[in-house]
Parts: structure tokens; C-alpha cells; sequence
């Protein structure tokens, strides 16, 4: 496995897997956050993703910050920012930020980042959701798009202009997006190139074996835009690990603290689940692995993130980068995907 690859026109070259971090300072103490680090250098994964609203689950204003302070402190015992390609973000309107990303938030947040994680600059810096909302989160059910064009164009080119000054100043390298439409990624890409302002280079949506959103018209943007697809909950927070088949609840896991699992839970979901754990075995697979190869073979460039609340749990998820499906496996995930096309 090539131990680098380039991230879409970034300029950056990054892991092929992404180590996340949402769990690092709730379900992930400090002291195993910075052995999961110690790991993933160890073992080549240098691509990093935090958000200014981490930890999650619970996600709270009240901590917000906290897995970023984590990482920082890592940097000041550690050292070896210049290792890493680190990525984080900014959040959108909402609980934690009111107003949304504006020229002034985006530039305060980032601020604040950087205060965090005790660094100079950041490599990717993403729009965690945009203002206006998105179809994500289980919103596609009773999705309602905005229709303010106009308001919508004249922010964007604001928070460009904020990102343009960010980028001469080195405090940022490269610029991304994450729970993003294809129409708000295309307009983004038509007001940056019109205007000279720095590029959105990468997408960060929710993508797995059973949410496949991505594989239509984002398929299609990704791969003529050279846009990767920085792939989050490969392993739909934990329901292709197996662990949850049953609708069994175990202690101490994310569904101890948040049972429905942000809407996952439903009764199409664990059919679903038991078909991939079928396919897995017959296979001799872990299903993990399986799962997050399967992303990394996707038609488009693609960099999964994986995180994990144990290093026991990483260790497996990195087990995944060398793995390559056969095609035999390649067909069964389609069968089950034509049987079980949106459990969620």
C-alpha cells in the first residue's frame, strides 16, 4: 500500500486512512487518546481529523474544544506536528456557533483551533455543515431545500475571502467541506475559480455499507472535481462491527449513551447488518476490515476515517490498509446493497 497519497489538488499528501477523533475526551480518556496517536504514527497514519465541536456523544458547548486540547498537548509533550497532516473544523449554524460561518466566525474559530492544538497552521481546514442545512444526519426524510440564492453566494464568497486571507497568512493549507450538497460543493468550486479564491479540495460525508448517498451525483463531482471523499462512520458507528446485531445494547459503547445511534437503529437496519456479517465470514474477513477496504475501493478517491474509542478497536481498523476485496466480495456487497439499499 502506498504510504502517501495525494489529496485530490490540495497540494497535501496525506495516510490513506485518517484517524478520527470524535471520542477522545468522553469515551476515549486522555491517556488512551495519545496511545491511539502513538499507534497510528507508528503504523504510517499521519492524516488526522478533529472538529472545534469534539468530543461527541454527547456532542455539548460545555466541552467542546476538549479533543482538540488533547491533540495539542500530544504536540507540546511529543512534538512532530511536521509529521502529521492535520485536519479540523469549523462548526455551522446551531447549538455552538448562532450565527453560522461568517467571514468573522471562520476567522475566530480558526483562531481558536490553532490556540488548541497548540500549532501554526493547520493543513485542512473544513466547513463542518453549511448554513443553510443539508439532506445529512438523517435529514433526507423530510428534506426541504432553501431557495435565498443569493444570500447563500454572497456568504460563501465572504468565508472564501476570510479562507483567502487564512491562506496568505499560513495559517491554513488547503481548504474543505463536510455534510455538503453537490450544488453547494459546485458553487463553492464556480465562485472560487471565477474569483481566484482559494478551492475547496475535499468532502467529508457520512459514507458506509449502509449509507450510500455519496454514490450518485457526489460520485460524479468527486471524481471529475478531483474532490476526495474523506469517508466518516465507514463502519456506521459501530453497527458493521457486528457489536450491536440483535439490537443488544452492550455497556460502555455508543449506543449505552445514544440507543438509536442518531437514527440508525430502525428495523431495516439489523437485516441489513446481518447480510455483511454473513458475506464477511463466508469470506474469511473481518468485518471491519471489509467494511472500510470496501470504501477505499470506491470509483472515486476516497480516504476513510477511522476512528475508534479503544486502541484495541484501531488496531483492527488500520488491519484494513493492505486488504483489497476480490471481486467475488465486491459482488455480494452489491447484492446486498440492491436487497437493503437504505436501511436508515
Amino acid at each position: 500500500m502506498q504510504t502517501q497519497i495525494p489529496l485530490g489538488r490540495t497540494g497535501l499528501h496525506v495516510s490513506p486512512l485518517c484517524l478520527g477523533t470524535m471520542t477522545w475526551g468522553t469515551q476515549t480518556a486522555e491517556p488512551d487518546a495519545h496511545a491511539q496517536i502513538a499507534y497510528a504514527l507508528d503504523q504510517g497514519i499521519t492524516f488526522w481529523d478533529t472538529a472545534e465541536m469534539y468530543p461527541t456523544n454527547p456532542a455539548l458547548p460545555e466541552t467542546a474544544g476538549i479533543t482538540e486540547e488533547i491533540i495539542g498537548r500530544w504536540f507540546a509533550r511529543a512534538g512532530g506536528r511536521d509529521r502529521v497532516q492535520l485536519a479540523t473544523k469549523i462548526v455551522g449554524a446551531g447549538a455552538f456557533r448562532a450565527e453560522g460561518i461568517t467571514g468573522a466566525s471562520f476567522t475566530a474559530a480558526l483562531e481558536g483551533s490553532l490556540r488548541r492544538l497548540q500549532t501554526d497552521y493547520i493543513d485542512l481546514y473544513q466547513l463542518h455543515w453549511p448554513n443553510r442545512d443539508s439532506y445529512h444526519f438523517r435529514e433526507a426524510w423530510s428534506y426541504v431545500p432553501k431557495t435565498d440564492r443569493a444570500g447563500t453566494l454572497a456568504h460563501m464568497q465572504e468565508v472564501l475571502q476570510a479562507a483567502e486571507a487564512a491562506v496568505k497568512a499560513g495559517k491554513i493549507r488547503a481548504l474543505g467541506l463536510s455534510n455538503e450538497t453537490v450544488w453547494g460543493a459546485a458553487q463553492w468550486l464556480r465562485l472560487a475559480d471565477a474569483q481566484g479564491l482559494p478551492r475547496m479540495g475535499a468532502i467529508q460525508n457520512e459514507y458506509s455499507l449502509l449509507c450510500r448517498q455519496f454514490d450518485t451525483d457526489w460520485a460524479e463531482m468527486a471524481a471529475m472535481e478531483d474532490m476526495p471523499l474523506l469517508a466518516w462512520s465507514p463502519l456506521a458507528t459501530g453497527l458493521l462491527s457486528g457489536k450491536y446485531a440483535g439490537d443488544v445494547i452492550p455497556d460502555h459503547t455508543r449506543r449505552s449513551a445514544n440507543p438509536g445511534l442518531g437514527g440508525r437503529v430502525t428495523p431495516q437496519v439489523f437485516p441489513a447488518i446481518s447480510a455483511y456479517l454473513g458475506l464477511a465470514r463466508d469470506h474469511g474477513l473481518d468485518p471491519c476490515q471489509m467494511a472500510i477496504a470496501f470504501c477505499r475501493q470506491r470509483p472515486y478517491p476516497c480516504v476513510p476515517i477511522i476512528g475508534a474509542s479503544t486502541l484495541a478497536q484501531l488496531e483492527v481498523n488500520i488491519g484494513a490498509r493492505d486488504l483489497r476485496l476480490s471481486d467475488e466480495v465486491l459482488e455480494g456487497i452489491g447484492a446486498i446493497w440492491r436487497d437493503h439499499p437504505a436501511p436508515f
